[in-house]
């Protein structure tokens, strides 16, 4: 019917315990702080009521742990979906601040060469057709209801700059994908309509690491 929609709702993470401030990336045994636990209630809180029907998330601790609240509001188990992972990048367990973190030693300039794959990284083009794959299997599963799936920053923020037909290589100061925020696709059968975008635990802090 034309009046039928499917969203599906990119939720990153929330506040991760990270004391010295490394870019953890893909490393495990990341979790959620007090504060990011609290901002995964608040999603719940903001999507409750909502026709939530499927329920993934990338198979880091903090994602699964952002989805929790979820779980339980909507009595679903959750999908480990390897597609909604952090990229992966040269400098995980780095500290990577200016003045004070890796990129000050010369041997990890090399990895700086081109930023518009990136060379440091996981190239963009294949986070987009990752995250686009697994963005469209939830769409599948939940056809003309809602689903969630529970990401990261630079995934989500790259998935939406290719959908919404923007370069993909980008300064990450102006990501708009704060922590605990709601990226939402609205389809309508096969063809997204829109993209919409709330921080149900308000802005992220200044100072936070770049992609964490």
């Amino acid at each position: 019917m034309s009046g039928e929609r499917t969203r599906v709702h990119l939720v990153r993470h929330g506040e991760v315990h990270n004391p010295r401030g490394v870019l953890y990336g893909r490393l495990p045994d990341y979790h959620l702080s007090e504060a990011g636990v609290e901002m995964a209630r608040r999603v719940a809180l903001r999507l409750k009521g909502r026709d939530i029907v499927h329920l993934a998330s990338s198979p880091m601790e903090r994602a699964q742990e952002t989805a929790q609240p979820l779980a339980e509001q909507f009595k679903l188990p959750v999908t480990v979906d390897d597609r909604l992972i952090e990229a992966s990048n040269h400098f995980e367990g780095l500290t990577v601040g200016v003045g004070d973190g890796a990129l000050r030693a010369p041997r990890h300039w090399w990895r700086l060469r081109n930023p518009v794959k990136p060379s440091w990284g996981e190239p963009y083009k294949e986070i987009a057709e990752r995250m686009l794959g697994a963005a469209e299997a939830a769409r599948d599963a939940a056809r003309n209801r809602e689903a969630v799936c529970v990401s990261h920053q630079l995934p989500i923020w790259t998935l939406r700059s290719y959908l919404e037909g923007r370069r993909l290589w980008h300064d990450p100061r102006r990501r708009e994908c704060g922590l605990a925020s709601v990226t939402t696709l609205v389809y309508a059968g096969h063809r997204l309509l829109r993209v919409e975008y709330a921080e149900p635990a308000g802005p992220t802090p200044a100072g936070v690491v770049p992609g964490a």
